[in-house]
């Protein structure tokens, strides 16, 4: 069952021209065509996007397969030909790197269909597509929240050690006391923190929990500068 993955329905990968029938040929283009909508449809997927851009993706693989047969299946002369069509592309319009990834996914496909290969094809967009999913709805590569640097100021006589852990810890990845200065001729204390938030916006409910507890004295919270993060 396995094998007929890596078997191609021209028989041999010598003399593509000669040995393709016309059948075999239209069998390829309509797996080029339904595989390259499928190409499309992943890079679609949850990504901002062109119709110039998919209608290409999804005519790509028709397209590979077409300069597959001419060069009798040779990968090498295929591969530089299509090289040089997308480096012109890409020299010329800006592509992100999922452009790029899809563009060498539709080739990907024309050049197992151009050999005779389809169910490999099918496979590969199949596997593709599954794996395409299931990085996009987990959060595999998703930036973490940046360092913020937190000042409290609170008054003298407040024992502050652990006063502000639950908050922190509830509002916070990471936190960490990194500093602890006296203010206003050591009648204040500031108490500086780096933390990371658990997610955007959580700023302003985190800051009035704080205030309740440090007397509503000033608190301030911005970007940890480059180079200075320790978390």
């Amino acid at each position: 069952m396995f094998d007929s993955t890596f078997t191609s329905v021209f028989g041999t990968a010598d003399s593509l021209v000669g040995a393709v029938s016309t059948a075999d040929f239209l069998l390829c283009c309509v797996f080029s065509v339904v595989l390259g909508a499928a190409c499309a449809g992943v890079y679609m997927f949850r990504h901002s996007y062109s119709k110039n851009f998919v209608v290409t993706l999804a005519l790509l693989p028709l397209i590979v397969q077409m300069v597959i047969t001419l060069v009798n299946g040779n990968l090498g002369a295929g591969i530089a030909v299509m090289g040089v069509f997308n480096l012109v592309r890409f020299r010329s319009i800006p592509g992100s790197a999922k452009d790029i990834g899809s563009v060498f996914l539709a080739m990907a496909i024309g050049l197992a269909t151009g050999m005779g290969f389809i169910v490999l094809a099918c496979v590969f967009t199949v596997v593709v597509a599954i794996v395409n999913l299931v990085f996009v709805l987990t959060p595999f590569g998703k930036p973490r929240e940046p360092g913020k640097t937190l000042r409290i100021t609170i008054p003298e006589d407040l024992e502050f050690d652990g006063v502000f852990d639950a908050v922190l810890n509830r509002y916070a990845a990471e936190s960490e006391l990194t500093e602890v200065t006296t203010t206003n001729m050591g009648s204040l204390f500031q108490l500086t923190y780096q933390l990371r938030l658990r997610e955007p916006g959580l700023e302003k409910a985190m800051i009035d929990e704080l205030r309740c507890l440090n007397g509503n004295l000033k608190i301030s919270l911005g970007m940890t500068p480059a180079g200075r993060e320790t978390l």
